[in-house]
């Protein structure tokens, strides 16, 4: 057993370089990289990006929220990440009477911060790789069954060890390269997060779906949070008590700016990619789950909009809610097309042919047909699972229903009002019924009987079409009346559940707990053992090629260099965006192009036309990465990712050198923000800057 991983933790440890600036590295082991790092213009070493024995550029990073980036960039807990990061809570203040939407927000004092319930950052104290201990006590002889509970008794025991007497302390284990490797990784959470800053969105959204993974790009993508601590620094719930977190290191701000050709890397928490994937996964993503998936969100974002352009309120109630459709929706799009212009698909079959005769006599022979064979069984299930979540699934209403339901199962009324006062402050009942019969003819023509719950087909049948069933459900469900839910009981619950908003839920979720998701667990379990000896198997077969591990969410570096690039004949796109580019796409006529009035008096000074406001580079980033730092050779903030270029979002699947391109906001725009359109340049005081 020993044997067996010395001999694994070599072949994942021991690699040469990677080509181009592909790749997502683990700060663990950035030694292995920082030749390479260096070579490209990095004047850091490893331990500057990554100690465990003293201060690193780790510590100014943090998870923000459950899936994004941020970086401190004060010794006083100054916060910045994305402002579609913070856009749910900016949302959350925000009302008619004070749209901070529209208008942004700055706190011209601490006093003015503003508390966000649920919103934490969680820094990474370390990270371990803990393969050997993970698998401990595990040999050959034994079932998938039994390895999974070695590998959960000893990760639930390395955790429990990691947090014991640490304040603030989570930790968990993540499997890399298809559970070949194990990670330990340790953070710290903070639970007291207040919004300091953030501008109107005319300026954080500047171009909105329109622009959206679109470049160039000019889009002021920030907003800027403050991490309070106990007075001993340690995390703590809010409490007016409370003092501004005291780092163990932040970013210092450069002023010098960018230019084609300068070295910088990104670093965060890029969240999912799957780069190692068979030919069978990319086909059904490009040719079958991206496209439907972009039809379903279509309807509903026409929906959203027509009533969003109609009234003020409900443009604030649906702001969140369309941005958060619309962005897998058009990077959907990007994905499908890269993925057939690069030939993805065909290139992969040639590697398997070749993998394939390699392996002949080896223990990967047969791994990729086995893999072919289970995604042929996987297809119908996980079409008709993709097709429930963007249809039924999205309903607003029958998510009420289910989760007032439950919370009063729990014996939490309390928990119960006040979710249901929290969803109707952002809800419109006639988006929500057109997005019903939207969705319920949908899944009705796409579905054939095989993959429809009785109770629907039934409801259908007596109904005779999506909107009669809708006009009935919304006349006799008591979850469109807040009172009525108000004056719920506990002794109400099997009233509740025979609401015919939950009738229809329940029906829902019970076909897919018991005919879809058992058959996709199974065959997903299948599927990623397949995939385990696969990796291994590609990591024999091409030894001269660099593998780092697919993206979850735990933080990575990527590094590269400030490039433009051309995406079709003719065309070549210059690496950085300026304030010019914004007074040419001003429109007051279209609200995504209708920038502040203070931003048009300012420009119209004279001066500002070369105003730097965004700028694009080489690093591979994914999802997660939205907020990280962007770095220059010296470590110091340049910038903060916020997107890719359209045509490279298939680089969760494959990366091209070509076109792949992360979307950073260039720092300077952010700090002319915070001065100029804010006027909290106090803000200042507490950064400190290198030019």
């Amino acid at each position: 057993m020993k044997k067996i991983l010395v001999a694994v933790l070599f072949l994942f440890t021991i690699v040469p370089f990677a080509k181009a600036d592909e790749g997502m590295w683990l700060p663990l082991l950035i030694g292995q990289r920082i030749g390479d790092m260096q070579a490209k213009g990095c004047r850091l070493t490893a331990e500057d990006i990554y100690s465990v024995n003293q201060a690193s550029l780790k510590d100014a990073v943090v998870l923000f929220g459950g899936g994004c980036t941020g970086e401190l960039v004060s010794n006083e807990g100054l916060l910045f990440t994305n402002h579609h990061c913070g856009y749910s809570y900016i949302q959350k203040h925000s009302s008619v009477e004070h749209d901070y939407l529209k208008d942004g927000f700055w706190a011209m004092n601490r006093s003015q911060e503003l508390p966000n319930k649920g919103l934490t950052v969680s820094f990474l104290d370390r990270m371990e790789d803990v393969t050997e201990q993970v698998l401990k006590g595990y040999n050959a002889s034994m079932t998938e069954k039994q390895r999974d509970s070695v590998i959960r008794v000893n990760s639930k025991e390395l955790i429990k060890k990691a947090v014991e007497g640490g304040k603030g302390l989570k930790a968990n284990v993540e499997a890399l390269y298809y559970g070949n490797q194990f990670f330990l990784f340790v953070f710290r959470v903070f639970t007291d997060v207040r919004l300091v800053g953030a501008p109107p969105s005319s300026i954080g959204k500047f171009g909105g779906d329109t622009d959206n993974w679109m470049w160039p790009r000019h889009t002021g993508d920030f907003s800027i949070f403050r991490i309070y601590a106990d007075k001993d620094n340690n995390p703590a719930s809010y409490s007016e008590d409370n003092v501004p977190y005291t780092p163990k290191k932040f970013f210092k701000i450069s002023r010098a700016g960018v230019k084609e050709g300068d070295f910088t890397f990104v670093y965060g928490c890029p969240g999912s990619t799957k780069e190692y994937v068979v030919s069978d996964d990319v086909e059904y993503v490009a040719l079958v789950s991206d496209p439907e998936k972009i039809a379903l969100r279509t309807a509903r974002l026409d929906i959203m909009k027509k009533y969003m352009a109609q009234s003020q309120k409900v443009r604030i109630q649906y702001s969140s809610k369309a941005a958060n459709v619309s962005n897998a929706w058009k990077k959907w799009q990007g994905e499908s097309k890269g993925i057939l212009k690069m030939k993805t698909i065909e290139k992969k079959k040639e590697y398997e042919k070749r993998f394939k005769e390699w392996a002949k006599g080896t223990e990967y022979d047969k791994v990729v047909e086995q893999l072919e064979a289970l995604y042929k069984a996987k297809k119908p299930y996980n079409y008709a699972y993709e097709y429930y979540s963007e249809t039924i699934r999205t309903i607003e209403l029958l998510q009420l229903a289910y989760r007032v339901k439950s919370l009063f199962q729990l014996k939490d009324p309390k928990g119960a009002k006040a979710l249901a006062e929290t969803f109707f402050k952002d809800y419109y009942q006639p988006i929500d019924m057109e997005c019903f019969v939207a969705s319920v003819k949908a899944f009705d023509s796409k579905m054939t009987d095989e993959f429809k719950p009785e109770f629907f087909k039934e409801k259908m049948k007596e109904f005779g079409s999506a909107e009669e069933y809708c006009n009935y459900l919304y006349n006799n469900s008591l979850f469109t009346d807040l009172n009525k839910i108000l004056s719920l009981t506990e002794d109400d619950i099997q009233k509740m559940a025979e609401d015919p908003a939950n009738q229809l839920y329940d029906a829902f979720n019970n076909w897919y707990q018991k005919s879809l998701r058992p058959v996709l667990l199974s065959i997903n379990s299948e599927i990623n053992l397949c995939y385990r000896k696969y990796m291994r198997g590609q990591m024999e077969f091409e030894k001269e090629r660099q593998f780092y591990p697919d993206a979850n969410l735990t933080l990575r570096v990527a590094y590269g260099n400030v490039k433009g690039y051309s995406p079709a004949d003719a065309i070549y796109y210059d690496p950085v965006s300026t304030l010019k580019g914004i007074m040419e796409k001003d429109n007051p006529d279209i609200f995504d192009y209708n920038i502040p009035q203070k931003l048009r008096d300012i420009y119209a000074e004279g001066g500002h036309e070369k105003q730097p406001v965004c700028f694009i580079a080489t690093n591979h980033t994914t999802g997660g990465n939205s907020g990280s730092p962007v770095l220059n050779a010296e470590g110091n903030l340049i910038g903060i990712n916020f997107d890719r270029v359209w045509e490279g979002t298939m680089s969760d699947i494959v990366y091209d050198p070509e076109v792949c391109r992360n979307i950073s906001l260039d720092i300077r725009y952010l700090l002319f923000n915070i001065e100029q359109i804010g006027g909290a340049g106090y803000l200042f005081n507490e950064m400190v800057f290198v030019d």
